[in-house]
């Protein structure tokens, strides 16, 4: 398999540690709020990998984090404290917001058909872990206490900013706007291992440790639980491109310095999600989530394949017209499969070119949409629909877009239409809302189309929405 480095910025064959397994580590979300579907694209695209790698026969040990504590909203160790921000605003405690997000995180996942990884850590169940190498790097000579806090002392490495060929200056605190100066810091670009003193007086978890009550810094969770989880030689790191500095660059820095020797050689970071208007964010005023979808009637498995048509090195641009454009694609897809039948003969040998297309896609640095392209070209091949349909449910595996549940519930749809007498299909009024209702959605007025929908269920009359159109049956 070839995948892209972002150490080296270059595409080269993926190697592990041991041979045959593939220790792989997921910077997990920060359980301040809702999940919106920018942050989602990267574990969408990160779940197709590790699927894949599995597909492609490796054993993989995969981790995810939880951050519940500490994660600052700035570029350095300054800013708001998001956990504490969530729990004011909702008047709840930390960990209430923790849990409550946590779980609605793992619920969105779940609507996307994004696997839980192997084993799942909050920051808060590890702190013994942050200490001892917080301590084992002031031991060394990398960190240093000053103020009351704890921080890595990035002089002490031959090279910093391992992502980018960046001027020190170009990256420091202080250049990027709402980012101030930590005069604790002997550097610029020194960051924060353990908070005894910060502007968060009322921070509402806090531990004992050698340098008084606090809590860690953001970057030292998925360093200490990493090591404590995978061991000293971590294969994948993965995560979105925003966090390839600070967060990524930190992590680096601190666990190579802790462990004496290189850590990981293959980081894989996922573009943004953008709309018109720039960068998806919670505070960019586009707060999408996957509730919402389903709120204006969109599946879920439609955003994944959504994601899915893009590369993941590529920034993809959010609308609804494209969503829309997805939704018309794949609804032509499950009804294509859905047409198939179960007979014929199962022919390995046709089977076996076909696989050789999926496997040439996806192993080319997770290149999904030519992967997209070779399940079409199961649709067309010359083979039995038994042997289609077992290739669509192999590939899916791997691409989870629930294409044989989504057949079987059209297929179920479309013997129900044919159940419905005629007569109630004719209603010229009713016939009348449905359009109006169409043309409603068509227009992004959400809030007519549900009207509608609404007024004719209290009637009695339920819309059924079907790929072909939408009909109604009365009862």
């Amino acid at each position: 398999m070839i995948l892209y480095k972002s150490l080296t910025h270059s595409k080269d064959e993926f190697t592990t540690h041991e041979p045959g397994v593939v220790r792989m580590y997921t910077c997990g979300p920060t359980v301040y709020h809702f999940a919106h579907i920018g942050n989602l694209r990267s574990y969408i695209m990160e779940d197709v990998l590790e699927k894949y790698l599995r597909y492609a026969g490796y054993r993989v040990d995969r981790v995810m984090n939880i951050t519940d504590v500490g994660h600052l909203s700035s570029d350095a160790d300054t800013g708001e404290d998001k956990m504490l921000k969530g729990a004011k605003r909702e008047h709840k405690s930390v960990m209430e917001i923790a849990k409550y997000y946590t779980d609605a995180f793992f619920a969105d996942c779940g609507k996307l058909n994004i696997r839980i990884p192997d084993t799942v850590v909050p920051a808060t169940s590890r702190i013994p872990d942050f200490i001892e190498m917080v301590s084992r790097l002031l031991e060394k000579g990398y960190a240093y206490e000053a103020g009351g806090n704890v921080y890595f002392d990035t002089s002490k490495l031959d090279e910093y900013y391992v992502f980018n060929k960046h001027d020190a200056e170009d990256l420091a605190e202080g250049v990027r706007e709402g980012v101030g100066v930590d005069v604790n810091k002997k550097n610029k670009a020194d960051f924060v291992l353990w908070f005894t003193k910060s502007k968060f007086e009322d921070q509402e978890l806090k531990w004992e440790s050698p340098w008084g009550l606090g809590y860690p810094g953001w970057h030292i969770e998925c360093s200490a639980i990493s090591v404590k989880e995978l061991g000293e030689y971590l294969d994948l790191h993965c995560g979105g491109i925003d966090n390839a500095f600070p967060h990524h660059t930190n992590e680096i820095a601190q666990s190579e310095a802790y462990l004496g020797h290189p850590w990981c050689p293959q980081w894989f970071h996922v573009l943004h999600l953008n709309t018109d208007k720039g960068k998806m964010s919670k505070s960019s005023g586009e707060f999408l989530t996957v509730s919402l979808l389903e709120e204006k009637g969109y599946d879920p498995l439609v955003y994944r394949f959504f994601c899915l048509q893009s590369h993941y090195r590529k920034s993809l641009v959010f609308s609804w017209d494209a969503l829309d454009n997805a939704v018309a694609a794949y609804d032509k897809l499950i009804a294509k499969i859905a047409a198939l039948k179960d007979e014929g003969p199962d022919d390995e040998d046709g089977k076996a070119v076909l696989r050789a297309r999926f496997n040439e896609a996806m192993s080319n640095d997770l290149n999904t949409s030519l992967g997209i392209t070779a399940l079409y070209d199961v649709l067309k091949a010359p083979i039995s629909g038994k042997a289609k349909l077992s290739l669509i449910a192999e590939f899916d595996t791997v691409l989870s877009l629930g294409l044989l549940d989504r057949s079987a519930k059209y297929n179920e749809k479309a013997k129900q239409k044919a159940a419905t007498p005629s007569s109630e299909e004719g209603d010229p009024r009713v016939l009348a809302l449905i359009a109006e209702r169409a043309e409603a959605k068509k227009a992004k007025n959400y809030a007519r189309a549900d009207e509608i929908r609404n007024a004719l269920a209290a009637e009695g009359i339920t819309l059924i929405d079907t790929p072909q159109g939408t009909t109604y049956k009365i009862g």
